[in-house]
């Protein structure tokens, strides 16, 4: 994870995880196989013990004699602004804080305090959503400058370490709230699986997680290998194969300073590839022109489509691919998003606040049909649907409209509409048509429209297959 006498900066939330990996590194560091050259801590500003917890890394680090980093953000503003998640905001100003610190101290790497447990429990929540074995290795051991030296280590042995050392740390009570889906899997699901199946559970899906990454890592391995072959760059009047050492070496961040005009791919050499190999090439292609756009299922499945048809165009994140006689051209598109953007995963269960749009959309598990309620607009109602749940790819996600969107409503008989006119038929405001929120599956495929009846494809027919029960309440009223 880091040579002999490396640069190690720890991030400390002050919880038990990152408490002992603290004083791990540091009897590692007493015996010079590391140097510690400071402790990270950043405050969300998201729960009543934040300050306590600052206050205690600050006094933590002053005992120990090392460096103390700090830094205070308004999540919930930046989640806003970014239009993410809370959970996503702070994960990402968490990692940018990591960066300008190790900027600052000089540090190799930075080491978090995830644990066998953490890597246990991610591996179940990706397997529930409906992760292929990219999702499946869940934390990886090391990611960049980002190190888990204490991975395969379980959580109650490190508490037992602490208590060994008398070391006090401190509880996140937001640990304890079942609403959230971590700690539903991490006190239910696990405990259960503990008692029910296996009591090394743990470390059954921990081993599951590691045979995971190994697969994919070859597999990724082997497409970038293929890209190498078939992907070629124009850029500045000269077509250049795409070369597994760049891809391996330079960030799909970096691409987007190299000034690429466009991507162009052998298409029948596309077609050839076993699926495995062809998805992960399509994936590499697509981020050339859109190093930090989501692309998705959806947009892997419909570049492989055009690669195997005659002829077409379809618009994917950032870029216009055209199917041409013997290849396909990938042309940057400017990012031309409706107003108030946003798309956030949709757990089940789960929930997503959208405060910007004033909505709150939930998907749970059902046993029935649960009848919708429609919105008259004049009060704060709870809106629901009823989705047949073998129907469904999950994982489900949260977004706005986007340009090209249709989907099958009720009574067209299977036949599909612009989600437009769909808007514009259903009397829905324009500028109101940039905030209903869509639900949709990993396929791409309009689920639910707020406020409206279940896409055709979705609805309920077989009840004993299973259901989704889709919600939206509007926010500050009731409900």
């Amino acid at each position: 994870m880091f040579p002999v006498g490396g640069r190690v900066l720890v991030a400390l939330s002050g919880g038990p995880d990152s408490v002992a990996l603290t004083l791990l590194l540091r009897e590692l560091a007493a015996r010079g196989e590391c140097r510690l050259v400071g402790l990270a801590h950043l405050n969300h500003l998201l729960r009543d013990g934040a300050e306590a917890d600052e206050r205690f890394c600050r006094e933590f680090a002053a005992a120990l004699a090392l460096p103390f980093h700090s830094e205070r953000i308004v999540v919930r503003q930046l989640a806003r602004e970014w239009r993410r998640s809370v959970e996503d905001a702070a994960r990402r100003a968490r990692y940018d804080f990591f960066r300008r610190v190790i900027e600052a101290t000089g540090a190799d790497v930075v080491a978090t305090g995830h644990t066998r447990d953490d890597q246990a429990e991610t591996f179940l929540l990706r397997l529930l959503r409906g992760s292929g074995t990219r999702g499946l290795a869940a934390i990886l051991p090391v990611a960049g400058q980002v190190v888990r030296p204490v991975l395969d280590i379980a959580r109650d042995e490190l508490r037992a370490y602490l208590t060994e050392a008398a070391q006090p740390f401190r509880e996140d009570e937001t640990n304890l709230d079942m609403s959230i889906p971590r700690n539903r899997v991490r006190h239910e699901l696990m405990p259960y699986l503990r008692r029910e199946f296996s009591p090394a559970i743990r470390e059954v899906l921990a081993h599951e997680a590691e045979l995971a990454r190994l697969d994919e890592d070859r597999l990724l391995n082997e497409a970038i290998d293929s890209a190498g072959l078939i992907v070629l760059r124009h850029s500045s009047g000269r077509t250049t194969q795409l070369t597994p050492a760049h891809v391996r070496t330079c960030p799909p961040t970096a691409w987007a300073k190299e000034d690429i005009e466009a991507v162009v791919i052998d298409a029948a050499g596309l077609a050839s590839l076993h699926p495995a190999l062809a998805s992960r090439v399509a994936r590499v292609a697509l981020l050339i022109l859109a190093p930090d756009r989501f692309v998705g299922f959806e947009h892997v499945a419909a570049l492989l489509a055009l690669a195997a048809a005659p002829s077409g165009a379809v618009s994917l994140p950032g870029q216009q691919a055209t199917r041409e006689p013997s290849r396909i051209a990938l042309v940057r598109q400017p990012f031309r998003a409706f107003a108030n953007a946003f798309r956030f995963p949709l757990s089940i269960p789960g929930e997503v606040t959208l405060d910007a749009q004033g909505w709150a959309v939930s998907a749970q598990l059902g046993d029935g049909v649960e009848s919708c309620k429609r919105d008259n607009g004049e009060s704060a109602q709870v809106l629901g649907a009823a989705v047949q749940a073998s129907r469904v790819a999950l994982p489900l996600s949260v977004r706005s409209r986007e340009r090209g969107d249709r989907l099958k409503p009720l009574g067209l008989g299977g036949r599909t509409k612009k989600l437009q006119d769909f808007l514009v038929d259903r009397k829905v405001a324009r500028e109101q048509r940039d905030s209903v929120p869509l639900v949709v599956d990993s396929a791409g495929r309009i689920v639910w429209v707020v406020g409206h009846p279940v896409a055709e494809d979705f609805r309920v027919t077989e009840p004993s297959q299973g259901v989704i029960l889709l919600k939206a309440r509007r926010l500050g009223g009731q409900g």
